[in-house]
């Protein structure tokens, strides 16, 4: 008897008007997010925009409570509060009035595939034209310096000029990366981002990262999101950064020698690109011919 995506969920609001070609976000946790950008997008999101939830998915099906335990709150003799956990879809609107989809919550432990099936599921129902993922890499860069973006999608042109990885990579899998691939291989547009947090600051809330997320799913959805509430936190952030940082002597000397090798790479890419803007490369005939003139000229020395 075949397995049916469609008893992993259920629509809490059957129907869902004006979605045609919206935008499908998505962001789960228990996968790799240094800086916890990702989640910080989600709270920002979800804390500046009206939102209701429009699905929800069977955690009890799809979790294994063992590996991830819920919290709950103990209160000196009774148990007073129990975390549930959600993988939900909520409706927002951007800035400019225009929908979009968050799905979030905890990475599916079990049914990878079937989960996939469902979301495709609810894609085609709502009418909704792309799925983007959103999160954070440790990166030796420092702090200091401008936060990158690794793009990937199912297209080149849904990438833009955000930089991408220069080598063929075998990686541990994510529920987030399965959903790409499979909408990919259906002929569908699905695309993520993934911000370069340093390293030394994977651990810790760093709103910078998510600023630079934020900004890129606006360039890539064409979304008008709010940004102000997000820029003050780094701020801040940024702040208390450079506070413990000049108190460790160490933690300094990281951050400077992060410093020289981020400018010696990016001079070096500098002049990399000026040469390919500013001068005209020769043709593979004009190559052989100037070789083929070198070669004579030795042979003629050596004679």
């Amino acid at each position: 008897m075949g397995r049916d995506p469609e008893e992993l969920y259920y629509e809490v609001e059957p129907g869902v008007p004006e979605l045609d070609g919206a935008v499908l976000l998505h962001h789960f946790d228990g996968f790799m997010d240094a800086g916890m950008a990702g989640k910080l997008v989600v709270e920002h999101l979800l804390e500046r925009l009206e939102h209701r939830v429009v699905a929800r998915f069977d955690v009890d099906r799809l979790i294994d409570y063992r590996s991830r335990r819920p919290l709950m709150t103990y209160a000196t003799d009774h148990w007073a509060d129990y975390q549930t956990p959600e993988l939900v879809v909520h409706l927002l609107h951007d800035l400019a009035g225009s929908p979009f989809l968050l799905l979030t919550g905890p990475e599916p432990d079990h049914e990878w595939e079937l989960v996939v099936q469902a979301v495709r599921n609810l894609m085609d129902r709502w009418g909704v034209r792309m799925a983007t993922s959103f999160h954070g890499i440790p990166m030796g860069v420092p702090h200091t310096r401008s936060l990158g973006v690794t793009a990937h999608g199912t297209r080149p042109e849904l990438i833009g000029r955000h930089e991408q990885m220069p080598n063929r990579l075998q990686v541990p899998g994510s529920f987030a990366a399965l959903l790409e691939f499979r909408l990919g291989e259906a002929g569908r547009d699905a695309s993520g981002y993934a911000a370069h947090v340093p390293h030394y600051l994977a651990q810790t809330a760093y709103h910078a990262a998510a600023l630079r997320l934020l900004a890129a799913l606006g360039q890539g959805t064409g979304l008008d999101l709010p940004e102000q509430a997000l820029r003050e936190a780094a701020k801040r952030t940024d702040v208390e950064i450079d506070r413990q940082v000049e108190g460790s002597e160490e933690v300094a000397d990281v951050v400077r020698a992060l410093e020289r090798q981020y400018d010696t790479f990016a001079e070096a890419a500098q002049r990399e690109s000026l040469l390919t803007e500013d001068m005209e490369l020769p043709t593979a005939e004009e190559l052989g011919t100037e070789f083929e003139r070198f070669l004579a000229e030795q042979s003629g020395t050596e004679g």
